[in-house]
């Protein structure tokens, strides 16, 4: 049954770093209401598992990036946590902050052209990681 308690708290984490990114998200549609819908926010969460899937497998990405994400995935299997997860909402709080920090340094090591690269999904999804990642939008044409 502790295999079940890993499994249903990284699947809360994940729920609750999806949360976060949609609130990303909608904060980016305020400022530009004509650039991001539903079907652009519900389709993030996969969009950022196949990244993540594709940044480990990149062979051209510097390896503590990659291994940054794989200790990511260690954490949030893990049963320890900074804070318990039986500590409502607060408890699954700093895994989503774990996971911002992590990828952000991941996206910000690898550079834009990783991004770029990797990122299979939406561009108002990768306009979200970009500003996750403090990355500078690129100069209009």
């Amino acid at each position: 049954m502790a295999w079940l308690e890993v499994l249903l708290a990284a699947l809360g984490g994940l729920l609750l770093v999806y949360a976060a990114l949609l609130a990303l998200l909608r904060r980016h549609a305020l400022r530009n209401p004509d650039a991001v819908g539903l079907g652009e926010a519900l389709r993030l969460l996969p969009d950022l598992l196949r990244f993540l899937g594709r940044l480990v497998a990149d062979r051209d990405l510097p390896w503590w990036p990659r291994c940054a994400l794989v200790l990511l995935l260690a954490y949030l299997a893990s049963p320890i946590d900074l804070v318990p997860d039986f500590i409502p909402v607060v408890g699954y709080a700093d895994d989503v902050l774990v996971v911002a920090l992590v990828l952000r340094f991941v996206v910000r090591r690898s550079g834009r052209e990783a991004l770029l690269r990797n990122w299979q999904g939406s561009g108002a999804g990768r306009r979200i990681i970009e500003q996750l990642a403090g990355l500078a939008a690129p100069e209009p044409r």
